[in-house]
């Protein structure tokens, strides 16, 4: 259903994977990636959401890293140990990924999206994925009006960039799909997020999907849970039905 395409980033070119069910004008989806980044799995992602109607954008937010193949396992991530020794080598890419540099990158994915899609649109992202959804959602309330976030990690922090701080500027509805057990998003902190939320009056829902660990939706990974993730898919459709 898609294909790769080349974006001039403020960092340099990034590819990013782009899907649509036909050429017909449709509401646009930004697709934030895990931190395993672009690869097959996110492409199957972004088809599932493509033929339910949206034009699909997954840019390989790890550009200045380099290119998504090079950056890709060349293990199995659904072996534990392989696993681990992957994210060993991966995670300074995260943590280097600021928002001072992800801000303008985001600028650039919402206008090469709505080049090939209509507004609104939407957001999602997974894992560290969706601090960037939701700052994108903050980013340009004009134009994003849904944004789901699923097995998200460090979205309530006491840093002062943490994600939650900006949702007071979102205009998005939001949906939250937390893993159980996640340290990187443990209950007193989906609790905080949930209230940042309402005090922002914003429609949202918060929950923990019990039994799920941290990256339930990736087939390729050990954490895979079928269930969670359909549960996911759910209720993100729902999401972009009501909200795009």
């Amino acid at each position: 259903m898609g294909r790769t395409i080349e974006i001039q980033a403020p960092g340099g070119v990034a590819e990013a994977y782009l899907t649509r069910p036909d050429d017909a004008p449709r509401p646009g989806v930004l697709l934030f990636v895990d931190a395993i980044g672009l690869r097959v799995r996110i492409e199957e992602m972004a088809d599932r959401i493509a033929s339910w109607g949206y034009v699909v954008l997954a840019p390989n937010v790890f550009y200045r890293e380099g290119r998504a193949a090079a950056l890709a396992p060349t293990g199995d991530l659904r072996v534990a140990g392989e696993r681990a020794a992957f994210f060993q080598g991966a995670m300074h890419r995260v943590a280097g990924l600021t928002p001072g540099l992800s801000n303008p990158d985001t600028a650039v994915w919402i206008d090469t999206l709505l080049a090939h899609a209509e507004a609104p649109i939407g957001v999602v992202g997974y894992c560290m994925g969706a601090r960037l959804a939701v700052r994108a959602a903050a980013l340009r309330p004009d134009v994003v009006l849904a944004c789901g976030g699923f097995h998200g990690g460090g979205l309530v922090t006491d840093d002062p960039e943490s994600p939650h701080r900006v949702l007071p500027t979102a205009r998005a509805e939001f949906v939250f799909g937390h893993a159980d057990q996640d340290r990187s998003m443990p209950p007193e902190a989906v609790a905080a997020l949930g209230e940042t939320l309402g005090s922002a009056g914003l429609t949202h829902t918060n929950e923990i999907y019990a039994g799920a660990a941290h990256g339930y939706t990736m087939a390729d990974s050990a954490p895979y849970d079928q269930d969670a993730t359909e549960r996911h898919f759910s209720a993100l459709r729902g999401l972009f039905a009501r909200a795009l």
